[in-house]
């Protein structure tokens, strides 16, 4: 019965449940990574008919990356076709506000009486303000670790207890670790992941920035950017990580052929079904360098982009559904994200004692105090920025240019598109 509910939604089909009556709306919805969130999104749409039995939900094909899920619905805006909903990633919300696309909610959030009391901190809904306007509502965070083989690592010493701290202990770690396990491989590191999530990741980690404050110049092109760039080139350097795409690498790790993986915790529920009792994996923190160190928040916003009034009240209800507590626990149970909720975390019969089981998602909500932005490139040139970081890094891990002389051309590069 689930498998056809689910299938039905992504079909186009509107949930009906058991309900006789006909919903007086049906909210179209996208979001993104339909492994990840394709059981999560039906079951929170159904236990949203469920509670609000006027209103039901009609998905769109979800996209499979958050660019992807970026070009479609400014796609959509020209041919006027946007959805009601739509979960985007949070380094993207920054286009629909410039394209005057996306909803401002603070009149919303204003109109509820409780609003201090239902588990949004300042902190994560900042997650969601762009230009002093609150337009998204944080749905899935997530933060990068690094996710270790302790039975490949165990053999160099490595305990849950004395995980590596940095950059070049991980890599020691690893170059140990393939010389003790013949046939495995040592690490890798999931650069390409939403094109620069783990390059601004490096550079937050030891203190930088992308921009400088006037946002017209390029800043990871100072000592910091130089120092990231030739990290990212040790891990290359001598064999330690090689030369594979994401998808090749996971399957090396799951199958217990590489010791170590730093990528999204998103990964981990995923990797936790796959790996099952093949070896014991643990999460450890993203290794951090100085006082002003941070790590990018990652994950995805609800964003509301109907302006019809009717469609907005039922819109509204439907976000605080999905990033309130029941939705956060569904998304927490069915993911390796972590909630913007706090109400959760602390109720029995949602989040309370789960992480307390569950340890290596605790991981990344650890992490928290450290979190920042998950920066977005201004102008229109922002995603073709993104695909420059992405090329450039490219040519540090398959070795084809010298990590800063990759660093140069990469700064030059974006550099010209700020000024266009």
């Amino acid at each position: 019965m689930k498998q056809k509910y689910i299938c039905g939604l992504i079909a186009g089909v509107a949930f009906a449940g058991n309900v006789a009556r006909a919903s007086d709306i049906e909210l179209v919805v996208d979001y993104v990574y339909p492994a990840m969130f394709n059981d999560v999104q039906a079951t929170i749409a159904q236990r949203f008919h469920e509670k609000y039995p006027a209103y039901s939900v009609r998905f769109r094909a979800p996209t499979t990356e958050y660019e992807a899920a970026a070009q479609q619905a400014l796609r959509q805006a020209v041919t006027h076709q946007l959805p009601d909903v739509s979960f985007q990633g949070l380094n993207r919300q920054r286009l629909f506000v410039d394209r005057h696309i996306a909803v401002d909610l603070t009149p919303f959030i204003n109109h509820e009486r409780d609003w201090a009391q239902r588990g949004y901190s300042p902190s994560l809904m900042s997650l969601g303000r762009v230009k002093d306007q609150q337009v998204g509502i944080a749905f899935a965070l997530s933060t990068p670790v690094v996710y270790y083989n302790l039975d490949l690592l165990g053999k160099t010493g490595i305990r849950a207890d004395n995980l590596p701290s940095t950059w070049d202990e991980i890599i020691a770690a690893s170059d140990r670790s393939k010389q003790s396990n013949p046939g495995t491989e040592g690490m890798y590191y999931d650069w390409s992941v939403t094109g620069n999530w783990l390059w601004q990741a490096m550079v937050f980690s030891k203190g930088g920035r992308m921009l400088d404050e006037t946002e017209t110049k390029v800043a990871f092109g100072d000592s910091i950017g130089q120092s990231s760039i030739a990290q990212m080139g040790r891990m290359v350097a001598h064999g330690t990580m090689p030369n594979l795409s994401y998808s090749e690498a996971a399957q090396l790790f799951v199958s217990g052929k590489l010791a170590v993986l730093s990528s999204t915790t998103a990964r981990l529920s995923g990797f936790e079904k796959q790996i099952g009792q093949r070896f014991r994996l643990v999460t450890g923190p993203f290794p951090l360098d100085g006082e002003q160190a941070r790590v990018p928040a990652g994950g995805n916003v609800a964003m509301m982009f109907t302006t019809d009034p009717e469609r907005q009240k039922a819109a509204w209800e439907y976000i605080k559904f999905a990033t309130g507590p029941e939705g956060g626990t569904i998304m927490t149970r069915g993911t390796g994200y972590f909630p913007a909720n706090s109400l959760p975390i602390e109720k029995p019969g949602q989040l309370k004692g789960f992480y307390d089981a569950n340890p290596n998602q605790y991981t990344a909500v650890k992490q928290l105090p450290i979190v920042t932005g998950w920066y977005a490139f201004p102008g229109e040139n922002g995603l073709k920025i993104t695909d420059i970081i992405n090329d450039r890094l490219q040519t540090v891990f398959d070795k084809s240019a010298d990590p800063q002389t990759a660093l140069s051309s990469m700064v030059n590069d974006v550099q010209k598109l700020l000024d266009k």
